[in-house]
Parts: C-alpha cells; sequence; structure tokens
C-alpha cells in the first residue's frame, strides 16, 4: 500500500467506513456522496447496472440505507434491498445477481450507535485500498454533470427470497450426506444480522437449536451478547446442556465456539481445527493457511508439525483474503473469529465456519471440549497505550526498545507492535512459552513509548 493511497483515504478504514450514526463520518450526506461515487465508478459498459445493498439490525441502518438508495439512484444504478443479512451474504448475492457492487451498512461487533459501509466488488470481494481510495476522491468532487439524466435514473426493489438463496448457500457447504440430528445446539445471533438465517440453516440440517440473542429491536445489538460478549451463551450451554454453543456478531462475519463444558474456543483453534480437518481429508489447497499477526504462536507450530505454512498478514479479514488469493489457499481467518473458507465464501462467514466446526464434530462422534482444542496456545499479552502527537513507533528509543526486546524472545517468541486502525493507540503484544517473560518484555515496551511520548 502506497504512502499516496494512505493519504487520499480519510474516510476509509481498515473494514469500509464506520464511526457513531449522524456524526462524521457516518452521516446522510456522506453516504449520499458515497452513493453517487461509488455508483458512477461502478458504471461500467451500457448494461443495466445494480447494487445488492444489505443491513445488520441497528436502528440507524434505516437512515443510512435511505440515503444510499438516493445516491445510488442518482447515479442511475438499480438498488436490490435485502433488509437484515449477514455481510457474506451480501458478498454472495452480488456474485449470484451479477450484480455490480454489493454493500453491507453494519458496524460488525461494535455498540448500537455506530454503523459502517463496506462495499463488495462484482466478484464478491471487499475493495482494496486502492480503489477505496478512487471512490473518495470521487466523493470530493462536484458530480452533478455526471449523475443520471431523469430517463436514467434508477429503480429500487426488494429481493424476497434472499434470505432462503443465503440459507441453501450455507448449507451447502456441509457435507453432503452429513446431518446434525441429535446434536443440541445454543446459537446466539447478537441480536444482529444472522437473526433469522443462522437458526433456520441449522434447525433443517437436523439440530435442535436453542435460539438466545434473536429478537433484535435496534439498539440490542451485540449488548451483552454475541461473539464479543459470550458470557450469556456459555451459561445457556450449561444450564440447557447442549452439545455445543456458537456465537455470531452483529453481521455474522465472525464466530466463536463454546464447547460442552461451558469453556471458550477462540478464532485459533476453530483455524487449526478447519485447517487439520481439510488436511485430513485432501482438501487443504497448497498445505497453506493465512492468519494475522495476532495469532498465537502455537497455532502456526501445531499447523507447522502437520505440514503446514501458516503464513500472516496485517490485522484485518481482508488483508487475510488478499494473502490467500495470491497464495491459492482456500482457508485463512482472525483470532477474534473471522474464519474464510474461500471454497464456498469470498470473505468471512461465521455460519459457514460454524457448519466446518460441527462436520468435525459429527464425523469424530467425540465432545467438543475433545476435538476444538488442537494446540496448547503460547502465553500472550496484549496492552494498549494511548498516545498524543506524533506516532511514536519510528522514535530512536522505540526502535531500540524494540530490538533488545526481540532479542530477549529470541525464535521461541513473537512481539507485535501497532497502530490501531480506529483510535490513537499504539498495540503491544508479546507471546513465548516463558509467562513471566512476556509480561517483562510488555511492560519494558509499555515503558517506551510512553518515555519517547514524554521525551525522558
Amino acid at each position: 500500500m502506497s504512502n499516496q493511497t494512505n493519504a487520499t483515504r480519510r474516510l476509509f478504514g481498515t473494514d469500509g467506513i464506520r464511526g457513531e450514526a449522524n456524526s462524521f463520518p457516518m452521516t446522510v450526506d456522506i453516504a449520499l456522496k458515497l452513493g453517487q461515487a461509488a455508483g458512477l465508478y461502478f458504471r461500467r459498459g451500457a448494461h443495466r447496472h445494480s447494487v445488492v445493498l444489505g443491513k445488520d439490525t441497528r436502528l440507524s441502518g434505516y437512515m443510512i440505507e435511505s440515503a444510499l438508495v438516493s445516491g445510488f439512484l442518482s447515479a442511475g444504478m438499480d438498488v436490490i434491498l435485502v433488509g437484515p443479512l449477514p455481510t457474506p451474504a451480501i458478498a454472495m448475492l452480488t456474485r449470484s445477481l451479477r450484480a455490480d457492487l454489493g454493500v453491507m451498512i453494519s458496524a460488525s461487533h461494535n455498540p448500537f450507535g455506530d454503523n459502517g459501509i463496506k462495499l463488495f466488488g462484482p466478484d464478491g470481494f471487499k475493495l482494496s485500498d486502492e480503489v477505496e481510495a478512487e471512490i473518495e476522491a470521487l466523493m470530493t468532487m462536484d458530480l452533478s454533470a455526471r449523475l443520471a439524466s431523469p430517463a436514467e435514473v434508477g429503480r429500487a426493489s426488494r429481493l424476497n427470497d434472499a434470505a432462503g438463496r443465503y440459507i441453501e448457500n450455507a448449507k451447502a457447504s456441509f457435507p453432503r450426506g452429513s446431518r446434525l440430528d441429535g446434536l443440541r445446539i445454543v446459537l446466539d445471533c447478537a441480536n444482529g444480522a444472522a437473526y433469522r438465517v443462522a437458526p433456520v440453516a441449522l434447525w433443517e440440517l437436523g439440530a435442535d437449536v436453542i435460539k438466545i440473542g434473536c429478537a433484535p429491536d435496534g439498539i440490542n445489538i451485540n449488548a451483552s451478547c454475541g461473539s464479543t460478549h459470550p458470557a450469556a451463551l456459555q451459561e445457556a450451554v450449561i444450564r440447557h446442556e447442549a452439545d455445543i454453543g456458537i456465537a455470531l456478531d452483529g453481521d455474522a462475519d465472525r464466530v466463536i465456539i463454546v464447547d460442552e463444558k461451558g469453556e471458550i474456543v477462540d478464532g485459533d483453534q476453530i483455524l487449526g481445527l478447519i485447517a487439520l480437518f481439510l488436511h485430513r481429508s485432501g482438501r487443504l489447497h497448497s498445505t497453506d493457511a493465512v492468519a494475522t499477526v495476532m495469532s498465537n504462536l502455537g497455532l502456526e507450530k501445531t499447523l507447522q508439525a502437520h505440514g503446514i505454512t501458516l503464513h500472516r498478514t496485517a490485522v484485518g479479514d481482508r488483508y487475510v483474503v488478499e494473502r490467500m488469493r495470491e497464495l491459492g489457499a482456500n482457508l485463512g481467518g482472525e483470532q477474534s473469529g473471522h474464519m474464510i473458507m474461500s471454497d464456498f465464501t469470498t470473505t468471512g462467514d461465521g455460519l459457514v465456519a460454524a457448519l466446518q466446526v460441527l462436520a468435525v464434530l459429527v464425523e469424530m462422534r467425540a465432545p467438543a471440549s475433545e476435538i476444538c482444542r488442537v494446540f496448547r496456545p503460547y502465553p500472550q499479552l496484549l496492552r494498549n497505550v494511548r498516545y498524543t502527537g506524533a506516532d511514536p513507533l519510528g522514535t530512536e528509543r522505540l526502535i531500540e526498545a524494540r530490538r533488545k526486546a526481540e532479542a530477549r524472545l529470541g525464535t521461541q517468541g513473537r512481539l507485535v507492535l501497532r497502530k490501531s486502525g480506529t483510535e490513537p493507540l499504539i498495540r503491544v503484544m508479546a507471546e513465548a512459552e516463558d509467562a513471566a517473560l512476556v509480561e517483562d518484555v510488555v511492560a519494558s515496551i509499555c515503558d517506551a513509548v510512553t518515555a519517547a511520548m514524554t521525551g525522558e
């Protein structure tokens, strides 16, 4: 990514545009301009152009949706409205309907007061940094002369079978001939985008589904539920004596598992489980898997022992996808629960990932607590240091502190220093077999960040 591209991406972050609803940049006028700019950017050729537009269950989704619709229609694009559906459903429908663009209105796992806009190209993949920069540049221009004539203004329609299409697509990722009969599953949909489709998919495959977080009211999305707040799921699994618990986030592109003992299984363990499952059956392309710099070293070591190479990227599922496409890999994921299986999806899909875990459960005929932990995690510690002024990462003091810390960790440990993409924070993460060493290294780096700011 070039410095020039970075400089022109003022609105777009690591996952589209996101912020507090009705405040910059999540305002009606920004959404309108985005609809016009993206609509014009993707108008190529003489065919009738279209955009698939979905959302999660946030109250502000109505406001942002209306503004985007107006922008796209004025740019001459037809709008296909699908209502609340998971982010991966929008990516799938964009390809399936041969649309020119897909748009998801969601702030993922954030509180209801936030919202966001994610864009997908006609191939169902998230847009590159470069394309986002070009769209953002268009948003700063006077586009009035380029908008549609009265006869070319777009039309808006609703796709009534959108949910059914996604359900069938997700079910197709489950092994043919297998069933979930006899499995009791607690499903937490975070009062979000999957509240209708995920329970139906699991029930149609034969599971006994106990639903929580499936009653959205516009303001309860991710509120003490979902993948970022799994306590309710843990309690429900124990209370209902379930075989497994599944927690999705607000837009259902990530998943966290809870075993029958109520213990959390994070994205690294899920990625490891699926990688080994695919590898055993000869379905892991090129014996490669992709994760981010935050994934546990224990995962890397375990996959390596089975002949699987783990490649790392910057944090963000679209960077994982980009690396997967470069390698020809068909599996990637994040510790947070984003899982991308390119045989079935073009972006993170929490329901599809959960179905792969359930497939292993059915095949192995063993409790989730036995099959879902495929490696022993290395002690890992993450701390955030808020900074003011200039970025302290490039200071001589911090560079020297980092050099010393990496020397202490040696080849059996890792140190990750990075800026947050959404806040003025330096994220400091270290891991090694020695927990005391990890604690000491992180503390030394945090002190160095503070000293670099104060000049001490």
